[in-house]
């Protein structure tokens, strides 16, 4: 089941996210995540009063095992354009999942009047990489060396898509 994040969410996205960042693949080292329930909670309950502001979760067996956040811009001239990011535990992935959260994503983007989402991926990450593509997104570049993982410089693609 897709649906929009709860407060009383928040325990489990927390784990859900530590989870994830273990992948390697995310923002946040393994371990380095220090947000605690409450500031979760908080986080949530502040996102949910904003218009263009969205996490979307994916729940099997009342089990957190997706994610889908929209973040949306805070001012005049970005309101209409957002940053994505996607988390699917990997026992999970190549279920259809994200592509389910995606879909949910763009049909409430164009509800709220985001016409502009962006994301970025990890140069190497090849599996989200290929995702992104086939959910519509278009390269727009490349950041070098935006990350360092492991000590070792890392680029990020940069795509986009227009709704």
């Amino acid at each position: 089941m897709i649906r929009p994040i709860e407060v009383r969410d928040a325990e489990n996205f927390l784990e859900l996210c530590k989870k994830i960042d273990e992948s390697g693949f995310m923002l946040f080292e393994p371990g380095e995540r220090q947000t605690t329930v409450e500031q979760q909670s908080k986080s949530i309950e502040r996102m949910l009063f904003e218009p263009n502001k969205m996490i979307f979760v994916a729940e099997t067996e009342n089990k957190l095992v997706g994610f889908l956040a929209v973040i949306g811009g805070d001012v005049k001239r970005n309101r209409h354009s957002a940053n994505v990011v996607l988390g699917v535990l990997e026992d999970y992935q190549g279920q259809g999942i994200a592509t389910k959260l995606f879909n949910k994503a763009f049909e409430w983007a164009k509800e709220v009047g985001i016409s502009r989402l962006g994301l970025t991926v990890m140069k190497g990450n090849d599996k989200a990489f290929n995702l992104y593509r086939k959910m519509g997104f278009v390269l727009e570049g490349e950041r070098v060396q935006s990350l360092r993982v492991g000590g070792e410089f890392v680029n990020e693609y940069y795509l986009y898509k227009l709704l």
